[in-house]
């Protein structure tokens, strides 16, 4: 991967794919950017797409201090800087769903459209995870690689996923994605982000351009009743329901969602 420094000082390692219209794709929770990998081989035919790891990262430094949503935001619009783009389509999985939400907001005349996949607004409600998840993940965080893995195949896929043939290529990306693990300093200073990220009452700002909501039914880890509310508080928004997919849609649909974004984009 490539890397710059941003603003803050901290070097931000990226990746791009492709020619076109710039796709600007943010991850979640203490995951890489080749999470990813799916809507990247299925979108750069066209599009320029890019990714990257979020502060605490991988490669990526992590700053002194508290992050805020706001921080998270911001290097993500420094990375559109940096490449001299000045619009992007912003698409934001879980814990970058909520950061795409902060971008919007802070710059609304950089973001041609807005996709939020598998993420709420925040607030009391919205700050635990529903019951089901909690036993994958205390396992995330354990020192076996194989038991870290395992955890997150529970967390993003229902089981009759996991059962079929061709999961064992998934497990394999999982184990790129998620076998190294994050450092724990990443994983508290990330979670603080997202207890404290709120917009419900900013929700309506998000509007104007053309909006998609992602809703995978079968998750776990965010309750799909916050993509409902999403979808009811953002004027004009589109709200895709995938009732059979679990917090791993952009893998588990990949085909689904990279044609809903590209639905989308037309729209922008």
């Amino acid at each position: 991967m490539q890397s710059f420094i941003a603003p803050a000082g901290h070097a931000i390692e990226y990746d791009r794919r492709g020619n076109g219209p710039p796709v600007l794709l943010i991850m979640g929770f203490a995951t890489p950017g080749t999470a990813w990998m799916g809507q990247v081989e299925g979108l750069s035919a066209d599009h320029e797409v890019i990714w990257f790891n979020n502060r605490g990262v991988s490669g990526s430094g992590s700053p002194a201090g508290t992050w805020t949503m706001a921080d998270f935001a911001a290097d993500a619009l420094a990375l559109l800087d940096h490449l001299g783009h000045q619009t992007a389509h912003v698409v934001g999985q879980s814990m970058g769903g909520m950061i795409a939400q902060h971008v919007t907001l802070a710059a609304p005349q950089r973001v041609r459209t807005l996709s939020l996949l598998a993420t709420h607004a925040g607030g009391p409600g919205a700050a635990r995870p529903p019951l089901a998840a909690w036993p994958w993940l205390v396992l995330n965080g354990a020192p076996s690689r194989r038991l870290r893995v395992a955890a997150m195949a529970r967390l993003l896929f229902p089981a009759a996923v996991r059962g079929q043939p061709g999961f064992a290529a998934v497990a394999a990306d999982l184990d790129r994605d998620y076998g190294p693990g994050q450092p724990k300093a990443t994983v508290a200073r990330q979670l603080r982000a997202m207890r404290a990220h709120d917009t419900r009452d900013r929700l309506a700002a998000l509007g104007g351009r053309p909006v998609l909501v992602l809703q995978p039914g079968q998750d776990i880890l965010i309750a799909p009743h916050h993509s409902e509310d999403l979808h009811a508080a953002i004027a004009g928004s589109e709200l895709l329901r995938l009732p059979d997919a679990g917090h791993g849609a952009i893998r588990q649909c990949a085909g689904q969602v990279n044609a809903a974004l590209r639905g989308v984009f037309r729209r922008g």
